[in-house]
């Protein structure tokens, strides 16, 4: 099958998976999403809106904001975070085992500013060298609750060097603080740390490849339907979307995991030239 037929089939299966269960009148739902899913939700967020006439309120924070507001009762019709924190909401009674959705998983990449020299990080010792001899690197700042700069400052101390990195380390503003990659290519910082999904809209950068070895992790995210929505029917709906093949851009159909990107489906084909294009590799043609 052609790939802009695929992409028609996704895109009709998605519009009907909308229409099941839709209560006639429309209403508001109120969404906490970690930022890592941003991209999708602004992608596919007017697509459900038009399907259902539902409106969508969303407030992007970092996952384990987005865990923690809900744990203290922010009212919320869907909750979108990492799946350790969304099991920890089921755990809590905030919601229920079977109104959560598992949505993606994406591994954790580094990048440099675009032109720039790429560091050797094919391993652990690699890496190691690479982020010493860096005058500065950049990752979320693992207070801020988000997923990649938790897990990437355990990867510091792993590698015995978290001391050294203290001094040379920039984190993004508070405000927004999955901006890894604008600081990338702004200069500020020259080697930055984090999920591929918010990596590969930054222009302005290369992404240099995955964290080598046992220093990867994959994020899993996932979306639940929390116990106090108002309206719980268009509430699965959205977390049912299933973020079908158009995932992280409307034009790439998905296809299965790809270890050298270190993220889920991440090798895929672009509509137009109908080749495969990995986003940490570029065109591969395989």
């Amino acid at each position: 099958m052609k790939t802009r037929s695929l992409a028609a089939a996704a895109s009709i299966g998605f519009i009907s998976l909308l229409m099941l269960g839709i209560n006639a009148e429309a209403a508001e739902l109120k969404v906490l999403s970690a930022i890592g899913m941003q991209s999708v939700l602004e992608d596919l967020g007017p697509k459900f809106e038009r399907a259902t006439g539902h409106r969508l309120a969303i407030s992007f924070v970092t996952a384990g904001a987005a865990v923690k507001r809900a744990q203290g009762g922010e009212a919320a019709e869907v909750v979108v975070a990492t799946r350790q924190g969304i099991d920890g909401l089921v755990k809590n009674g905030k919601t229920a085992a079977d109104n959560v959705t598992a949505l993606a998983s994406a591994g954790i990449s580094v990048a440099v500013r675009k032109g720039a020299a790429r560091p050797d990080i094919s391993s652990p010792d690699a890496l190691k060298r690479a982020l010493l001899a860096a005058k500065s690197i950049s990752y979320v700042d693992p207070a801020s609750g988000g997923a990649s700069g938790i897990h990437f400052a355990k990867v510091l101390d792993r590698l015995g060097i978290a001391n050294e990195m203290k001094s040379k380390t920039l984190f993004p503003n508070p405000k927004t603080p999955a901006e890894v990659g604008v600081l990338i290519a702004n200069g500020e910082a020259e080697i930055g740390v984090h999920i591929i999904v918010e990596l590969i809209p930054v222009a302005g950068i290369d992404i240099v490849g995955p964290l080598p070895g046992d220093l990867q992790n994959t994020v899993v995210f996932a979306a639940a339907v929390m116990a106090s929505a108002k309206d719980a029917e268009a509430a699965k709906a959205l977390a049912r979307m299933g973020f079908p093949p158009f995932l992280f851009a409307t034009a790439f159909v998905r296809f299965p995991f790809c270890s050298r990107a270190g993220v889920l489906a991440s090798c895929l084909t672009c509509a137009e030239t109908e080749r495969y294009a990995c986003p940490a590799y570029g065109i591969c043609g395989t």
